[in-house]
C-alpha cells in the first residue's frame, strides 16, 4: 500500500525480491498466472457466484414487494435482461482494459487512482469478507440443522464449521487454479441439477393441473396495492439476487481467449440464470400459495417437504452444496481483486505475488481468508452488508458511466468488443432509478455506507499519495515483504517488471485519468 516503498522496490539494488532475485527463484523464466479458465469454467464462475442460497432460501423479497405473482415473474425477467445489458458493457471494458480486478481496474484507469482505491477500499474492508462470512454461515447452518431438528444449531458450532469451510477452500485455491475451477464446475453443476429438479417437479405439478396461481386472472390478483416505491424495491431485490454477474471480469487475465470466451460466457450464463430463477419461482407457486411462500423461511425446503416426501432431505443438502460452491467462487474472484489492487500499488506489494511453482496468488488468498475469519467473530455482519450494498451498486453505475466517458475521450482505442451505446444508456437509466429510490427510502443506511467509503480518502493520501515516508518505515515494509515472500515462497509474476516500467513513465497513483489530457511535467496531480 505504501507508495514510496513500491517505487523503491522497482530498483534492483534496494528491492529484496526484485527482478534479478525473482528470475533466480523461478529458474530464469519467471512465473505468471496461467490461463486455465476455459468457457465452461467461466460460465461456472458466473452462474456459481450468482446462484447462492437466495433462490433456495428466500426468493420472497421480489414477491412481497411486487404484490402479485404475475408482476413478480415479470420483474425477474426484466431484471435478468438488464443484467445481460450490464454484463455486456463490462465485457467491452474487460477486453478494452484487459486487466484482472474487474470494476476496480476500470474505475481506476478511467477516473483515476483515488476513485479506484475507494472501490477497492470498500471491497476489502466490508463487501467480500462479510459476503463470504454470510455464505459460509449459511452453509454450516444447513449442514448442522439435521443434527438439531428441534432447535437452532449452537452459534459456536456454526462459526467453527464456517471457518473450517473457509480454510479448506482456501487450501484448495492455494494449491491449484485447476482444482479451484473444478470445484466450482462440480458444485455449480450440482446446484443447477437441484434447481432442475425443482423446475421438473413444477412442470409435473402443472401437468396435474396445479397452476391456479399461474392463470392470468389469479397471477395478477394483487394481495397488496402496488405503488412505484414497492415496485422499485422489488427491482432492487431482484438486482441483488443477480449479484455476481461481473465476477468473471475479476479473472480476465486467467481466462483463455477472453475476447471470445468473456462474451460467450455472459450470453450462456445470465440467460441460463434468468431461466432458472423464473421457472423455479413458477414451480414454487404450483405447490404453495403466495401467502405460504411469504411465510416460509426456506422456500425450497418447504417445497421439498410438500412434494418429495421421504426424499425431502435433498433440498437442504442442495442448499449446503450451493453455498459451499458459492464460498469457493467468492474466494477465487475476490483474491484476484486484492491481487490486482496490490499490483497497482493500492495494497501491500506482497499481495501481488504468486507461488513459484503453483502459480496461485497465495498471499492474496490468505489475506481474503483471514479477513473473512475476522468477520466470523464479529457481531452483526448482516448490518454491514446492508450499509455497503448501496455503495456496491453505486460503483456498478460509475463503471458503466466510465464506458461512455472512455468512448468519448478515447474513441480510437482498441476495442475487440464494441457494444451499441444504447446498452450503457439503458443500464444507467435503470441504475439511476434504483439509486434514487434507495436514497429516498433509506437515507440513513445509504449515508452510513457513504461514510464508510469516505474513510478510505485519508488512507489513500497517507498510504499511497505521500511518497516521502520515514526511512525506517520503508525499511520495515521491505523486511516484512521479504519475510512474507520466504514464508509463502512467492515472487512477482512475469510481466510485473513491464508494469513497473510503465509506472516510471506514468505514475500510477498520481496519474491523470485516461479520460483527461496528460498533465504537464511540472504539474503535481492526484487521483481523478
Amino acid at each position: 500500500m505504501e507508495k514510496g516503498t513500491r517505487h523503491r522496490n522497482n530498483t534492483e539494488k534496494n528491492h529484496p525480491g526484485g527482478s534479478e532475485s525473482q528470475e533466480a527463484d523461478s529458474g530464469g523464466g519467471g512465473v505468471a498466472l496461467k490461463k486455465e479458465i476455459g468457457l465452461v469454467s467461466g460460465c461456472a464462475i458466473i452462474v456459481g457466484n450468482i446462484i447462492g442460497s437466495g433462490i433456495f432460501v428466500s426468493p420472497k423479497g421480489v414477491l412481497e414487494n411486487a404484490g402479485s405473482v404475475g408482476l413478480a415473474l415479470i420483474i425477474w425477467i426484466v431484471t435478468g435482461l438488464i443484467t445481460v445489458v450490464g454484463a455486456l458493457c463490462y465485457a467491452e471494458l474487460g477486453v478494452t482494459i484487459p486487466k484482472s480486478g474487474g470494476d476496480y481496474s476500470y474505475v481506476k484507469d478511467i477516473f483515476g487512482g483515488l476513485a479506484g482505491f475507494l472501490r477497492l477500499w470498500i471491497a476489502v474492508l466490508v463487501i467480500y469478507p462479510t459476503n463470504q462470512a454470510v455464505i459460509a454461515l449459511t452453509f454450516s447452518n444447513y449442514v448442522l440443522q439435521p443434527l438439531f431438528p428441534t432447535c437452532f444449531p449452537p452459534e459456536s458450532g456454526l462459526r467453527l464449521l464456517a471457518a473450517l469451510c473457509l480454510l479448506l477452500l482456501t487450501w484448495i485455491n492455494c494449491s491449484s487454479v485447476r482444482w479451484a475451477t473444478r470445484v466450482q464446475d462440480v458444485f455449480t453443476a450440482g446446484k443447477l441439477l437441484a434447481l432442475g429438479l425443482i423446475i421438473i417437479m413444477g412442470v409435473v405439478q402443472i401437468c396435474k393441473g396445479q397452476y391456479f396461481w399461474l392463470e392470468p386472472k389469479n397471477a395478477f390478483d394483487n394481495f397488496q396495492e402496488p405503488n412505484i416505491g414497492l415496485i422499485a424495491l422489488a427491482f432492487l431485490q431482484g438486482s441483488f439476487a443477480y449479484g455476481g454477474w461481473n465476477f468473471l471480469n475479476y479473472v480476465t487475465e486467467e481466462l483463455v481467449d477472453p475476447h471470445k470466451n468473456l462474451p460467450r460466457a455472459i450470453f450462456i450464463s445470465i440467460p441460463l440464470v434468468t431461466f432458472v430463477y423464473v421457472f423455479a419461482n413458477v414451480a414454487y407457486v404450483t405447490a404453495m400459495s403466495p401467502q405460504e411462500l411469504l411465510a416460509s423461511n426456506a422456500v425450497a425446503v418447504t417445497f421439498g417437504e410438500k412434494l418429495l416426501g421421504v426424499m425431502a432431505w435433498i433440498m437442504p443438502i442442495s442448499v449446503a452444496l450451493s453455498t459451499f460452491g458459492g464460498v469457493n467462487g467468492s474466494l477465487f474472484t475476490s483474491s484476484r481483486l486484492f491481487f490486482a489492487g496490490a499490483r497497482e500499488g493500492h495494497l501491500p506489494s506482497v499481495l501481488a505475488m504468486i507461488h513459484v511453482k503453483r502459480c496461485t496468488p497465495i498471499p492474496a488468498l490468505l489475506f481474503t481468508c483471514i479477513s473473512t475469519l475476522l468477520m466470523l467473530v464479529t457481531g452483526d455482519i448482516y448490518t454491514l452488508i446492508n450499509y455497503v450494498g448501496f455503495i456496491n451498486y453505486l460503483f456498478y453505475g460509475v463503471t458503466v458511466a466510465g464506458q461512455i466517458v472512455l468512448r468519448w475521450k478515447k474513441p480510437d482505442i482498441n476495442r475487440p468488443i464494441k457494444v451499441n451505446l444504447l446498452f450503457p444508456i439503458i443500464y444507467l437509466l435503470f441504475w439511476a432509478f434504483l439509486l434514487v429510490f434507495s436514497l429516498w427510502s433509506e437515507p440513513v443506511v445509504c449515508g452510513i455506507g457513504l461514510a464508510i467509503m469516505v474513510t478510505g480518502v485519508p488512507v489513500y493520501f497517507l498510504g499511497i499519495y505521500w511518497q516521502h515516508k520515514p526511512r525506517c518505515f520503508n525499511k520495515f515494509i521491505e523486511l516484512l515483504t521479504l519475510v512474507s515472500q520466504k514464508i509463502c515462497v512467492v515472487v512477482y509474476p512475469k510481466g510485473a517488471e513491464d508494469l513497473k516500467m510503465e509506472d516510471r513513465n506514468q505514475d500510477m497513483e498520481q496519474q491523470q485519468p485516461i479520460c483527461q489530457p496528460p498533465a504537464s511535467k511540472d504539474k503535481d496531480a492526484v487521483g481523478p
